[in-house]
């Protein structure tokens, strides 16, 4: 049972990358998924989340109209794909599941989320 978040890098401001969660051992629709960030010397933010189950999205203040939260099914995959990055969109994502469907900003609080990727490092340059 695994989550592999990837896909972070280094771009500049104004450039855009896509991030993958790929889970393995059990299947992503009986959930809810989140991508979450963590900054060095910041609290770990929600910033995206789709309902496994209806495909219901929500999105932080932060990143709403910059980001988009998808899910392929048939490869177990959700992916983040994050335009117009800013330098402060610089963090490790990491994506996380929760039993459960979750829709508005509930589905941001991360004590709802009981497995974890590893993280993957975005960094914007200005």
């Amino acid at each position: 049972v695994q989550l592999q978040a990837s896909g972070g890098g280094t771009v500049q401001s104004g450039g855009s990358l896509r991030l993958s969660c790929a889970a393995s051992g059990f299947t992503l629709d009986i959930y809810t998924i989140g991508w979450f960030r963590q900054a060095p010397g910041e609290e770990r933010e929600g910033v995206s989340c789709i309902n496994g189950r209806d495909g219901t999205t929500y999105y932080s203040d932060s990143v709403k109209g910059r980001h988009t939260i998808s899910g392929d099914s048939a490869k177990n995959t959700v992916y983040l794909q994050m335009n117009n990055l800013k330098p402060e969109d610089t963090a490790v994502y990491s994506c996380a599941t929760a039993p459960g469907y979750y829709s508005g900003h509930y589905c941001l609080m991360g004590s709802l989320y009981d497995k974890w990727g590893q993280g993957t490092q975005v960094t914007v340059s200005s």
